[in-house]
């Protein structure tokens, strides 16, 4: 998990410079899910949180931009981007 938010930080330097503002979705979902008293990541109220905020900003976002490397949730992003 910390590879994954290393990589989407270096990312958001490239993507500012040009007047784009880079949001991270787990960083917007995280408060949410701590303050309604989620503990580990995979717990229920991370399933309920995290896709559901992706989802919720994708719908507003004017792009995705989807890193190499593995992810479902990342995939399922782009799906939904795509639709």
């Amino acid at each position: 998990m910390a590879a994954n938010q290393n990589a989407l930080e270096a990312a958001s330097w490239p993507i500012f410079q040009p007047g784009y503002i880079p949001v991270i979705g787990e960083r917007v979902a995280q408060p949410v899910w701590q303050s309604a008293g989620g503990k580990l990541p995979g717990d229920d109220l991370h399933e309920e949180i995290f896709c559901p905020a992706a989802e919720r900003l994708i719908s507003i976002c004017d792009a995705v931009l989807r890193l190499s490397g593995d992810g479902r949730g990342a995939d399922n992003d782009v799906e939904q981007a795509k639709a």
